[in-house]
This record gives C-alpha cells, sequence and structure tokens, in this order.
C-alpha cells in the first residue's frame, strides 16, 4: 500500500463545478449537496475505507469500491443471496479489518438460501487490490427471514467485530432466548470465535431483547450507540452494554406500562436513551465531532427512512442527534434533508474533510430507482480530501440544467464506450458513444425532467445526473 506520505491532495468539489448544485443553509455553514453515484442497486451500508475510498454493500449482493472525488466505481464482489435481494434479505453490513495494512480482509453479513429457508452468515474476504477474495464463513446457519435480518457490523476499540441480527419476525422464539442468535447484538473475535470475556464465553451474545437493529457506532469514548426498528411504536436508540437485556418482545421502548415495568425491574431491562412514535424507520449511524461542520458537534448522525410506506408519512430524513457532553443522552434532534422525499439508509464520514456521504434508497420501500450515494460537504475553498492516487476517470455534462445540447466531456479511457441516459424512473431512453474527450450532445427529444448517465470502461463506471428543462 502507498504510504499517506506520498498522496495526492485533490479539490474535492473541483469534479461538481460543471453540475447543478443544491445548497443547504445551517446556522454558519452552508452545504454543497453533490451526486456522487447514481443508479445502483439498493446500497445498504457505506464505509469510508481506510484506502480512503467509500466501500458500499448492496442489498442484492454487490461490494463497490467508489472513488469520492470522480464517483468512478467497480464492482468487486458479486454474492449470490437470497430473494437476489429483491425484499429485505440480501447483503447487508460491512466493516474491514482494523489493520487493514497489514491484515486487508472485510467482513460482510449476508441472507443466503437453503432449501425453502432462508438463512445469514458472517464472513471474511480477503482483498488483493482489485476484488475481494478467499471466502471463510465465521458464523453460519443464523435463522433468517423475509423481514429482520438486521443486521450492521462495527469493530470495537478493543478490536472485536459487533454485529446486530433482527428477530427473523419472531421476537417470542428468538430475542429473550440466550441460546438464540436472532434479536441480538453479538461479539465475535476477529477470526470468528467467541471472545472468552463476553457475558457467557460459550456464546457470541453481548446484548438481547433486541427486535431488529439497524444502525450501530461508537462514540469517541467507547459508547456503543444501536438504532432499533420498532413494531408500530417506538423506534430506539439504545446504548448497548454487555449482558443487558433491552425487552423485546416484552417491552416496547420506554418501560411505560405496568406490565412492561413489571418485566423491567425482573429482567434489568436497559431502555432507550430516545424513541419515535410512530415508527419513522431509523437506521445507519455515525458519531460526527469534525470541525468543518460545528453545528454538528457531538452528535449522532442518523439515516431515517420514513416509515414502511417512506414518503407519504413525511418522515424520510437525516437527523442530527445532538448528545449531552457525557453521551448518555440526547439533548435534541435536528431533520435535515427532508424535502429531498428519499429513505436514507445510511450515513459516512470523510474524516478529512468532514463531508457526509448517505445512501439512498428511493422513495418506497424498499428500494425505487434511481438509488444513490449523494454528499454534503461544506461551501469551503480550502475544503480538501486527502486520498491515494485515482484513476481519474472523470466524466463531466454541461451546462446543467440544459435546454437541448449540452457538453460532455470524458477521460480517455471512456472513448469509444456508450454512454446510456436513464430516465428518474430507470427507463433506458438514450444512447451515445463517446467519440472524443469532449463532444456537443443533443437531448432536444428528452421530456423535461431528471436524467441520471453510466458509462463504463476496464476501469470502473461513472454516473452523472442532470435536469433537462424546457424552452
Amino acid at each position: 500500500m502507498v504510504n499517506l506520505r506520498s498522496i495526492l491532495v485533490a479539490a474535492l468539489l473541483g469534479t461538481a463545478s460543471a453540475q447543478a448544485q443544491t445548497t443547504w443553509p445551517l446556522d454558519s455553514t452552508v452545504l454543497v449537496q453533490t451526486d456522487v453515484v447514481t443508479g445502483i442497486t439498493r446500497p445498504w451500508e457505506i464505509v469510508w475505507g481506510p484506502d480512503d475510498y467509500i466501500w458500499s454493500t448492496c442489498r442484492n449482493g454487490d461490494v463497490l469500491h467508489i472513488d469520492p472525488i470522480t464517483g468512478n466505481y467497480t464492482t468487486i464482489l458479486e454474492l449470490t443471496v437470497s430473494n437476489n435481494g429483491s425484499g429485505e434479505p440480501g447483503l447487508l453490513g460491512m466493516a474491514v479489518h482494523p489493520d487493514f495494512a497489514n491484515t486487508p480482509k472485510v467482513f460482510l453479513v449476508y441472507n443466503y438460501s437453503q432449501g425453502n429457508s432462508i438463512k445469514e452468515r458472517l464472513s471474511s474476504f480477503d482483498w488483493n487490490g482489485t476484488v475481494l477474495t478467499n471466502e471463510t464463513y465465521l458464523i453460519d446457519n443464523i435463522p433468517g427471514q423475509s423481514i429482520h435480518n438486521g443486521s450492521r457490523l462495527v469493530i470495537s476499540p478493543d478490536n472485536k467485530i459487533m454485529m446486530t441480527t433482527g428477530d427473523a419476525g419472531n421476537g417470542d422464539l428468538h430475542s429473550q432466548d440466550l441460546s438464540s442468535k436472532n434479536g441480538k447484538v453479538l461479539r465475535i473475535n476477529l477470526d470468528g470465535s467467541i471472545p472468552s470475556d463476553n457475558p457467557d464465553p460459550a456464546s457470541y451474545v453481548w446484548s438481547f431483547g433486541h427486535r431488529n437493529g439497524q444502525g450501530l457506532c461508537y462514540g469517541p469514548t467507547g459508547i456503543l450507540y444501536e438504532s432499533e426498528h420498532g413494531q408500530n411504536s417506538s423506534d430506539e436508540l439504545n446504548i448497548i452494554e454487555a449482558g443487558r437485556n433491552y425487552g423485546w418482545p416484552e417491552v416496547e421502548g420506554a418501560c411505560n406500562t405496568n406490565a412492561e415495568q413489571s418485566f423491567c425491574t425482573e429482567n434489568d431491562v436497559m431502555e432507550p436513551i430516545d424513541e419515535w412514535t410512530p415508527c419513522v424507520a431509523v437506521n445507519g449511524l455515525d458519531y460526527y465531532n469534525h470541525p468543518a461542520i460545528p453545528e454538528w458537534q457531538n452528535s449522532l448522525i442518523m439515516g431515517v427512512m420514513g416509515g414502511l410506506n417512506g414518503t407519504s408519512s413525511s418522515n424520510d430524513r437525516v437527523s442530527i442527534l445532538h448528545l449531552s457532553a457525557d453521551g448518555m443522552s440526547v439533548l435534541s434532534e435536528d431533520k435535515l434533508f427532508t424535502s429531498l422525499n428519499q429513505r436514507f439508509r445510511d450515513v459516512c464520514i470523510n474524516p478529512y474533510t468532514g463531508a457526509l456521504y448517505v445512501a439512498l434508497n428511493g422513495t418506497q420501500y424498499p428500494g425505487t430507482a434511481p438509488n444513490k450515494i449523494i454528499m454534503f460537504a461544506p461551501q469551503d475553498e480550502t475544503n480538501s480530501i486527502v486520498k491515494l492516487p485515482t484513476v481519474g476517470q472523470e466524466m463531466k455534462l454541461y451546462p446543467n440544467p440544459a435546454e437541448s445540447m449540452m457538453t460532455l466531456e470524458a477521460a480517455s479511457t471512456l472513448v469509444g464506450s456508450v454512454m446510456t441516459i436513464y430516465n428518474n424512473e430507470g427507463k433506458e431512453v438514450q444512447s451515445i458513444k463517446i467519440e472524443s474527450g469532449k463532444q456537443v450532445i443533443d437531448i432536444s427529444r428528452l421530456p423535461e425532467g431528471a436524467y441520471w448517465t453510466v458509462a463504463s470502461s476496464s476501469l470502473g463506471t461513472v454516473t452523472r445526473t442532470f435536469v433537462k428543462t424546457s424552452k
């Protein structure tokens, strides 16, 4: 791996200069919105990798390796998953080895079919610099279902894999049963063995009584936060502690009924530090403390999908959960980007610039086209990204918006390929051969609206979005 002292420094917003930009004012910061990748298949987890690329799992079984400067991506793994990832089962959580430079491994959890049953497994893969290979099963044969499979992964400060599992649609059977791996947060050694200091040294179970954990991250003091789907009420934000019971299915949210209070007292139930009723479908979590956006200091950033009916509930958003100084409580919540009308599946943070990346799953369950990864970056001329050398496969379309004619600029690697244009419903509407590094293209026959383009070479795929306006 190239030493970081020899890395490149490049302007992060430079590639967006030819694209239409939406801005979002905060108190003292203005965020610029940019599409990074468009038209992928239900991105589920996005991670800022140790190589300064964005790594993304997609529900259909693909793992993508994305250059955050150009948006160029390659598919580095194609897994066979249950139902081809068309519903809730599929490729889910991902984490990278904490000593990636010396042990380039990636951990993935996914659902697979076994006869007529759905199962779940945690595997490790080796990264050879081009693709993920050499799958090793770490935990296999976890019961899965068409709903409630979890599953997020995160590496703990003491180098353990923390993994959420769903109750597979049956909390009565699984969540309170310590012999079941479902409805739990599991703690696992990097080689797949059980840590000797787990609450039960013969069990992966770290905490139990969960319904369907969909977000997992650490704060700076080692606090483990988990977001969890409720049934009809009480989506939860939990602090995860070893050996604790979180109540499901006997308790939803706080212990606030007579039956719940009795169960909580008898079973030492840990209550959430925040909850949402009716359910809003809380999702991916990350901790923010970067100086680039002072309004978000000491906050959890959480993707919210708006409930099963998506935008009909008007709850889809990114939530900024401002924490107390000790991180043990939520002081307030800011609800951002609601007008995008998108299901916000996951979030990750650029550690250099403080930019926020979000994975979008369309407007309706389980993920209508076009699914995207977009960036919200502080509007700052000194904003830059530090990263390893890139292939530099770039593509620009301008002016944007445009009425009838646009200029297409493309890297030499894309010359000779075809750029395909799709409408916002994912239907192919036009194809254009890229004949030179710079050419004028005619979009006059396209109806007014939003579009996205795809062009590929042996180095990967680049996508761009544009808006066609009327004269």
